[in-house]
């Protein structure tokens, strides 16, 4: 994908991630949509982004990310690329953590980027992208964190059948499975407490190695136990 020029919204952008992804993407020329929930922290970030686009969203109601994608692409007069890099996190055993965290889980963590995404591959062009982040607990799941691995595992699983439907229409996935960021995430759960957990890699290096992906064309990227991103062009 030419990112010089190309119109992309990004899911997240207020967060550490979602915002080293979104100046990222604005270095390389791309003109940037910015989504999220709070608008005050929505306003804040617009102003880094001159007459970048804002639209608000609410995660846990999937026609406002419908919504967010259909306003964006009004704005920019098409979209080329949906990015999300939003999401939540619980902590617990399994038979701590209640039926509606679990719920709430899978809501934004999974359900949430399907209606981003189904809205945009009803706009997508060819040679167009939708890309999201995972992470290494959608293949290794964690003790504690049962329904949170679950939730990353269900939106990977949807991402990897959606991916054979959209080559035929020209249309890239993309899945990004960083390890764990130090973005302060784990530090905000819906519930319990986060256990021990390894240095977190930098935000700023993982966005480098996603805006390569997606000028690559890649459909998925991991990082390798030495912290070395390694992109395939095609997923297995």
């Amino acid at each position: 994908m030419e990112l010089s020029g190309a119109r992309v919204l990004v899911a997240g952008a207020t967060g550490v991630l979602g915002g080293a992804i979104t100046d990222e993407l604005a270095d390389r020329g791309a003109r940037v949509a910015l989504a999220g929930r709070d608008l005050s922290r929505l306003a804040h970030a617009a102003r880094e982004y001159p007459g970048a686009p804002v639209v608000r969203f609410d995660a846990y109601a999937p026609e406002s990310c419908a919504g967010a994608v259909r306003d964006a692409s009004t704005a920019l007069g098409g979209l080329d690329a949906v990015v999300i890099v939003f999401g939540t996190v619980a902590f617990g055993a399994a038979d701590e953590v209640g039926d509606e965290v679990a719920e709430h889980l899978m809501a934004v963590n999974h359900l949430a980027p399907a209606a981003f995404f189904r809205a945009a591959l009803g706009i997508l062009q060819p040679g167009s992208a939708i890309a999201a982040v995972t992470g290494l607990v959608a293949e290794r799941p964690r003790p504690r964190m049962a329904d949170y691995s679950a939730s990353k595992a269900a939106l990977s699983a949807w991402l990897d059948a959606v991916r054979r439907e959209a080559r035929s229409a020209g249309v890239g996935v993309l899945e990004i499975r960083p390890g764990h960021l130090d973005t302060g995430f784990a530090l905000r759960p819906v519930a319990g407490t986060a256990p021990p957990l390894p240095k977190g890699g930098a935000a700023r290096r993982v966005a480098t190695a996603v805006v390569d992906a997606l000028e690559a064309d890649a459909e998925f990227l991991r990082w390798g136990p030495d912290g070395t991103p390694a992109v395939e062009r095609r997923a297995r």
